[in-house]
């Protein structure tokens, strides 16, 4: 029998239809621009090249963008945004589109910008532990470049190989080491971005402490709804001296949780405290034959850094800790092979499930530590009852857990009751006064939980953030942004420049390259500049720019010495800040 359609119904497609055939009329429109701004190559319509962007990490979640752009600069990205938002076209951020929570799914009847071209390591300052990187650079990329000076990028997402630096701005990555060292938001302190008409502006001074708003903070982990960063100022951290990685592993869940809460409570910071259980146990022996002890109903990866007696004596009491709480197998690595052996189970731990399952649904829900016992038996009973198998991966030192929902997608019903069970794991979470995200973001997985998490004391604060920095309101799509409020921007000068203070000297860099361009002088005409604005501040309540006040008191009459280093001012303390045309030199070797 065939079905008939009603007259609303037919109505309601037709509607539909027309929506879209105008939506595609506005996208065929924007392409000769786009295509004047980013070349040929850099403009895909496609369909096959444009299915290529229809998802990101997070596959059950799909959509054809109505245009790819490829930009390789900031200022391309900047003209593509203000083409959209003059057309009212909306526009999505895409970085490597590892993403686990559907932030970079595109609009059909928008536009979607990939920064994967901007992958410049731009500069890299031993002496301040800075890099200035593009969006593009890869995390594992950073640490790579910094190595030769014996530095790394401490945020180590478990798929640092190819995520991007742009994306772990916008969903605040962290990675299994964020315990002791933090997450993206701890280690950048500036941002170039291209707001949601078009402006190019800088956000912080790249020292982290700057006066007034912390628009760099409010900016990271806002999802793409406050701008698109196409310049990251970076802090590098020193390699440690010591690094000691010890596998232990036990028969049950509730064993492995005790020994971490007992490691934390002793008083020792591990630099990381994983977990698997023994469903993602399995799920990585199929997939990279990780070897972990046999039997293991869970294994703890726990790895100390730091001074090399501290963490002598420190895995000491780790190992002794662990054996009292039932070890029954404790493993140890002292050297990077070793290393690279115990945690390769665990990085690959997501991917490997696609060897016991066709398809999963993965959660980033956050507990307080002390109720990691209570919710993983919760979560276990909710698999028995539902017939449905979860998989356990999580940062069990800050109790980030990431269960993984494991179902058939050819079987019908099980995708709902997947998603049935994995709701019902992030309101455990929530009801044991945790968070539905940690590090992967909100995305457009879970905006309705976010809802229910935050309450309207928070959300309604979050969305006026959201609506004063996204001035054209289709500009960006809505998504939940959950970090604090904001309502200022730094000031740019017109010349395009960050004036990076360090230890009370200013350097300019063109934002075009990144690199110096010679000292700053605040008596000059750029100082009334200065002026100007810290007047305009004033009348608006505030004492000063970020990063304005105080620098022009200082007077800086220093010069540059032939080996590129800044001269003393009048103030005695000397600018360290090394001129890396040397700096720019750098960047070209790597």
């Amino acid at each position: 029998m065939t079905a008939q359609a009603t007259p609303g119904t037919a109505g309601a497609a037709r509607a539909v239809q027309g929506a879209g055939e105008v939506a595609g009329a506005a996208i065929d429109a924007l392409v000769p621009r786009m295509t004047e701004i980013c070349g040929r190559g850099g403009v895909l319509t496609d369909p096959a090249e444009l299915a290529t962007y229809e998802c990101d990490g997070l596959t059950s979640h799909r959509c054809s963008p109505g245009l790819v752009v490829l930009p390789t600069t900031a200022e391309q990205v900047a003209a593509i945004v203000a083409v959209c938002a003059r057309a009212k076209i909306p526009f999505v951020a895409r970085g490597s589109g590892t993403g686990l929570s559907g932030g970079a799914l595109p609009r059909a009847d928008g536009v979607l910008i990939v920064t994967s071209k901007m992958r410049r390591v731009i500069a890299i300052d031993q002496e301040s532990r800075r890099a200035i990187v593009e969006p593009g650079v890869t995390n594992l990329a950073v640490s790579k470049a910094a190595e030769p000076f014996g530095l790394f990028y401490a945020p180590d997402p478990s798929s640092q190989v190819v995520c991007s630096i742009g994306g772990n701005v916008a969903e605040n990555s962290g990675g299994a080491h964020c315990l002791k060292n933090g997450f993206t938001v701890h280690h950048v302190t500036g941002l170039e971005v291209v707001t949601p008409d078009g402006e190019l502006v800088w956000l912080g001074d790249g020292t982290g402490a700057a006066p007034g708003y912390d628009l760099v903070g409010a900016f990271i982990g806002s999802e793409g709804t406050l701008g698109i960063a196409t310049k990251i100022i970076v802090k590098l951290t020193r390699i440690p001296e010591a690094v000691t990685t010890l596998l232990a592993a036990f028969r049950t869940m509730g064993a492995g949780g005790a020994a971490v809460s007992a490691i934390i409570g002793s008083g020792i910071l591990p630099a990381a405290i994983e977990m698997m259980d023994a469903l993602a146990i399995e799920a990585a022996e199929a997939a990279v034959a990780c070897r972990y002890p046999e039997g293991a109903g869970a294994v703890l990866i726990v790895e100390l850094d730091g001074p090399a007696d501290d963490v002598r004596r420190e895995t000491e009491a780790v190992r002794a800790i662990c054996e009292k709480e039932g070890a029954y197998e404790i493993r140890a690595a002292h050297d990077a092979a070793e290393r690279t052996a115990i945690w390769t189970g665990r990085k690959s731990a997501f991917a490997a499930v696609g060897r016991i399952s066709p398809a999963y649904i993965v959660q980033d829900g956050v507990v307080p530590r002390t109720a990691l016992p209570e919710v993983l038996d919760r979560i276990a009973e909710l698999s028995a009852a539902s017939g449905v198998r979860v998989a356990n991966v999580f940062h069990a030192g800050d109790g980030n857990l990431h269960p993984l929902v494991l179902f058939d997608d050819a079987v019908p019903g099980a995708e709902e009751a997947a998603e049935e069970v994995s709701g019902a794991i992030l309101d455990l979470c929530i009801a044991h006064g945790g968070s539905i995200t940690g590090e992967h973001g909100v995305g457009a997985d879970s905006p309705s939980t976010c809802r229910r998490c935050s309450g309207p004391a928070t959300w309604t604060p979050c969305s006026c953030c959201a609506a004063r920095s996204t001035r054209p309101a289709c500009a960006i799509r809505a998504r939940s942004s959950r970090r604090r409020g904001c309502a200022a921007r730094f000031p740019a000068s017109g010349a395009s420049r960050i004036r990076w203070l360090r230890r009370g000297r200013w350097i300019n860099f063109d934002s075009r390259n990144g690199t110096p361009r010679g000292r700053s002088d605040p008596r000059g005409a750029r100082g009334r500049v200065r002026g100007r604005q810290r007047g305009r501040a004033g009348r608006r309540g505030r004492r000063g720019g970020a990063a304005v006040r105080g620098a022009s008191r200082r007077r800086d009459r220093g010069g540059r010495g032939a080996d590129g280093r800044l001269d003393p001012g009048h103030d005695g303390r000397a600018a360290r800040f090394r001129n890396q045309a040397r700096l720019g030199g750098s960047a070209d070797r790597l």
